[in-house]
């Protein structure tokens, strides 16, 4: 059984590719409906962050009304906005009707 050799530079100029792909920021959006439990629940669930690490994120959208909570390429980046929005409803707020809003941002640079 007889093996092609690799054609020179296809591994090289494969992983150039992908370290220049795009980076993209899932961004967090504030709003009245949501605890702060249930930001610092949603992204320890999905995000696997630490509860420190989602309390400071559920600080700044609060106050600044988005933090990123998330920078990759494109696709996993649409696919973490999707997760944020699929997560559902804060049973903790009457009021709340659904999910929290996330978008997907170009990173700078």
């Amino acid at each position: 059984m007889a093996f092609a050799a690799p054609t020179p530079g296809t591994e090289s100029s494969e992983k150039e590719k992908q370290s220049f792909e795009p980076m993209w920021h899932v961004v967090l959006l504030d709003d009245d409906e949501h605890t702060y439990d249930y930001v610092i629940e949603m992204l320890c669930k999905l995000f696997f962050k630490t509860v420190e690490e989602s309390y400071r994120h559920a600080v700044e959208v609060d106050s600044m009304g988005r933090t990123i909570v998330l920078t990759c390429e494109k696709e996993a980046a649409e696919f973490a906005r999707d997760q944020i929005h699929g997560y559902g409803a804060d049973w903790r707020m009457p009021k709340c009707k659904g999910s929290m809003s996330a978008v997907v941002e170009p990173a700078a640079g």
